[in-house]
């Protein structure tokens, strides 16, 4: 049972978001198709141990679900017609002709960040639709509390329903106002997928991958959007450095250690073509593109010594004042600490402490350890990382801030 529960992890971590995207469209309505798939993955945990995995697990699934969604409305007594269109499409769907619908899942990301939700009920029922991310998996990302997740999740799902939302691509004329929630979940899929929050895995490229495609996509259909360009090129400079970010048992390679020779060029180009054209169409740099251009000033450089430091100290900048935030001032200390010195590096970072701010983060002491350490305050510098090592939820991460305390 163990070796199966397994299995249907897996498939649902590559199939789940196609699936729910295939039901929503064929359903039209977001939540019932969530609920769906999820009786069908239940389903399959008691039904596989004895039929044994089908040869096309996704296509299993979304047949399930939909025969679950027939019955419903049999119950019900009602969309009498849609039954009858559903039945005959499944009448003549064999799992040899399932083929996933890319749109399918771009259009759940259009439905999931409709304007009639917040900014972050968007951001937090896309990542648990579209990605298959967990409650605590969101919060960490968001640095909020589990409950509020919860309750940002159930109220959107009920003002979508309530709001009778249709499961369709929106009208060109609607696309500006969903572009930015839009973007800032493909974003926060990628960066799941780059540095996982939780777990024992350091990287989770299904996920970055996943969202690069979706970024690729996004590109395609709104080719004079600056800033869908500069997240493409942020993506793709991010992920090129994938093959040289993890050793062979898995554990991180950090950048200082990696071996650029590993980094894909090919990958890197892309980055530098995609931020040129954000910067061909539009009026100066935004969010994702000055993160790109901090990304490439990485992608370029032969080491960490011959890195423009100075300038990613002056794009962070930049960034701050067009997208602040305290995750941006703790980046920038980084850079201030290769360009200038751990002294005034760590000034930033006591700011950021003395304010409260990303409390309960082990990013923060995780910095702070590292200045402390350069400075040779070496106990204070054990003491934080310690600290870090403890509020880290990924294992791989909390055993590198431990083996640095340790070597302290």
């Amino acid at each position: 049972m163990t070796d199966i529960q397994g299995t249907v992890e897996a498939v649902w971590r590559i199939e789940g978001a196609q699936v729910v995207a295939t039901l929503a469209r064929v359903t039209g309505d977001l939540g019932l198709a969530e609920d769906l798939a999820q009786e069908a993955v239940a389903d399959a945990l008691t039904q596989w141990p004895e039929s044994g995995v089908p040869r096309n697990a996704g296509a299993w699934l979304t047949a399930v679900a939909k025969r679950r969604a027939i019955d419903t409305w049999r119950r019900q007594d009602r969309l009498r017609e849609r039954y009858r269109t559903m039945a005959h499409e499944l009448s003549e769907t064999t799992e040899d002709e399932w083929q996933p619908i890319e749109d399918d899942v771009l259009r759940l990301v259009f439905t999931a960040c409709h304007p009639v939700l917040s900014r972050e009920a968007q951001v937090c029922l896309t990542l648990r639709v579209v990605s298959g991310l967990t409650t605590e998996e969101i919060a960490r990302i968001m640095l909020v509390p589990v409950p509020t997740v919860q309750a940002r999740i159930t109220r959107a799902k009920k003002t979508l329903a309530a709001s009778r939302v249709p499961f369709q691509a929106p009208e060109p004329a609607e696309w500006s106002a969903r572009l930015s929630g839009v973007l800032g979940v493909v974003y926060a899929v990628f960066t799941e997928g780059y540095a996982a929050t939780s777990g024992e895995r350091w990287i989770r490229p299904d996920l970055a991958l996943e969202a690069l495609r979706l970024g690729r996509v996004l590109a395609r259909l709104l080719p004079r959007e600056p800033e869908v360009h500069g997240l493409v090129a942020l993506m793709e400079f991010q992920a090129s450095r994938f093959g040289a970010r993890t050793a062979g048992d898995g554990s991180p390679v950090l950048l200082a250690d990696q071996d650029r020779s590993r980094w894909d060029r090919a990958q890197i180009r892309r980055g530098q073509a995609a931020l040129a054209l954000a910067d061909e169409v539009g009026r100066g740099r935004a969010s994702y593109a000055l993160q790109a251009a901090i990304a490439e000033c990485h992608a370029v450089a032969r080491s960490v010594e011959e890195t423009d430091w100075d300038r990613i100290v002056l794009l962070y900048e930049a960034l701050g004042r067009v997208a602040p935030s305290p995750v941006v001032e703790l980046n920038r200390a980084v850079a201030v600490s290769m360009a200038t010195g751990p002294a005034s590096a760590l000034r930033i970072v006591d700011r950021l402490s003395c304010a409260g701010q990303l409390r309960g983060s082990h990013l923060l002491p995780s910095v702070r350890g590292e200045l402390l350490a350069q400075l040779g305050r070496t106990e204070e510098a054990r003491s934080e990382l310690v600290t870090a090592a403890g509020l880290a939820r990924n294992e791989r991460e909390a055993e590198v801030l431990r083996a640095k305390a340790a070597r302290l």
